[in-house]
Formats: structure tokens, sequence, C-alpha cells
């Protein structure tokens, strides 16, 4: 039985070009949404979610390709796009009334959060970011890395049927290893939550690469666009991550400065589940951020 936040309502609402998203709302207030990372679904936001809803209105889809949301084919680079899915994003808060919200996303989540921001404006008041580095920064500092540092950036964006096929094969432990490594809390992940993600991802493994491999390729294109053009966020951005600055040798807050003027940049010393291993902390941050 798919796991659901106690208290949401939940319904499918349309996206972008014909996909309908699984979205839970709860609360009431001023409009903030959530968008969860790999390999996980909506349900990452349970804890921080449920207390946001005392003051906000809290939305909280699966991502395209993601959880119950739809999965269309992959019929070219932009359907996975994270400019398609920040429209996705934009879609569903327009369709529950809300032409302004803020928007906190967390890996995955946080870069179509990222791409969000720029395309939209006039719409996203206050960005969140949640443990990763622009696309662009990505690869650039993964450049001359042990093969061991993001091994699966890589492996998925290879060409179309290989990784499908490979990780298909090996659904439970391709994605679990994630889950039981990048956690400092294992226990921050129960069993019944930690099935609940290997179901979904495992029903998911064409889109999950699609997702990526546009990382690899649309997604660095028009980042890359935004980056010669002088683009920057309007809205005050908040960034949490772990110590990955001091471990790989980059200045994070100075990569992120490039792009977010008004920037609050915070170290965390949890993993990087963090809404589920620090839900106190990150609510903390965020409820900070919409001060700003």
């Amino acid at each position: 039985m798919t796991l659901t936040i106690p208290g949401f309502a939940y319904s499918r609402l349309p996206g972008a070009h014909d996909v309908r998203l699984n979205v839970a709302v709860g609360g009431s207030g001023s409009p903030v949404v959530l968008l969860h990372g790999f390999p996980e679904t909506h349900l990452m936001w349970r804890h921080v979610a449920r207390k946001l809803a005392a003051d906000h209105t809290v939305i909280v889809p699966d991502l395209r390709g993601y959880g119950a949301s739809d999965k269309p084919p992959a019929t070219g680079e932009d359907t996975y796009s994270k400019r398609a899915m920040a429209a996705d994003v934009v879609s569903v808060a327009s369709r529950l009334g809300y032409e302004k919200f803020a928007l906190v996303g967390h890996d995955r989540g946080a870069l179509v959060a990222f791409r969000a921001g720029l395309d939209h404006p006039e719409t996203v008041t206050h960005l969140g970011i949640l443990d990763v580095v622009p696309t662009l920064d990505m690869w650039n500092v993964l450049q001359g890395r042990s093969a061991a540092v993001g091994y699966h950036l890589f492996l998925m964006a290879q060409p179309a049927g290989l990784p499908e096929t490979m990780i298909a094969n090996s659904a439970d432990a391709f994605f679990g290893s994630f889950l039981d490594t990048w956690a400092k809390d294992p226990a921050a992940i129960p069993d019944e939550v930690r099935a609940e993600y290997l179901r979904a991802s495992g029903g998911a493994v064409d889109s999950i690469v699609a997702d990526y491999r546009a990382s690899a390729g649309i997604d660095v294109v028009q980042d890359q666009a935004d980056f010669d053009a002088g683009s920057q966020f309007a809205m005050p951005v908040t960034v949490i991550q772990q110590d990955w600055g001091a471990q790989l040798g980059y200045d994070a807050a100075q990569v992120w400065r490039a792009w977010a003027p008004d920037l609050d940049h915070r170290l965390t010393r949890a993993g990087h589940f963090m809404a589920e291993e620090a839900p106190d902390e990150i609510v903390a941050a965020i409820e900070d951020l919409l001060a700003r």
C-alpha cells in the first residue's frame, strides 16, 4: 500500500503538456511547494510538511517520472528537462489557485527548483536548495575526481538502453545503495518508508534515467545559456548543504553566490537526506527564508 502524509489531501493535477502529477496538499496560509530528491518520492517531506502546515499551505508533488506521477516516454531530451519539470510545478500551483509561491527542493527537486527560479522569477518568491550544486558546477567539480564519486551520474548519462537495462536488473540493490550510504542516520528512513522508495523507484527506472540523462545534456545547455547571459535569482535564496566543498576542494558558497546575490548559505551535520534526518533544522531554515 502506498504511504501518504497524514492530514494531507491527495489529487492528480495537470502539469505541462498533459502530464499529471500526484500532489499532496495540507495546511493553510502562504503557499510553500516542496520538491523531493532521488531515490525518493514526496514522502521524504512527511515531517517538514506537517510542521510547515501549521502556518502555510504546503504543496508536495511527486516530480514527473517519480512516485505516483505520470511517467511519459522520453521522446526527446526535453521530456525530462528541468525546464519541463519546473513548468509542471508552476502549473500545479496555478491549478490550486497560487500564482506566486515559495519553492524548496532537495537533490533532483532542487535542480527543478533552480530552473523554476530562473524561468519564473515573477512566480517563485523564495527559493530553498538542499544539498546540490548547480548542474554546470556539478560537472566541473566532478572533473578529475575518483570514479566512485558520482558514478551514477555518468552511468545514467549514457545512451538509452544500457543504463536502463542494468539498473532494472538490480533495482533494489542500485537504489537501496544510495539510501544506505547517503544517510548518516539510517533510522531516519524506517523500513516501511525505505520499501516505499524502492517500490516506487523500481517502477520508474526509465523515467529516472531520462531525468539524469537530461542533466548531462539539455539541462547543461540551458543553464550555460543563463550563465553566459549573467542571469541570477531575483528572490532570496537559502542553500543548505553537507560540507562537500571541504571534502572535494571547492568553495560551495562562492559557487552559489554567482547565481544568488541574496544568499543564505548553511552547512548541516545531517546526511544527504536532511529533511528526514534533521526536520526541525530544515523547518527553521525554511521559516527564516520566508521571513526575508
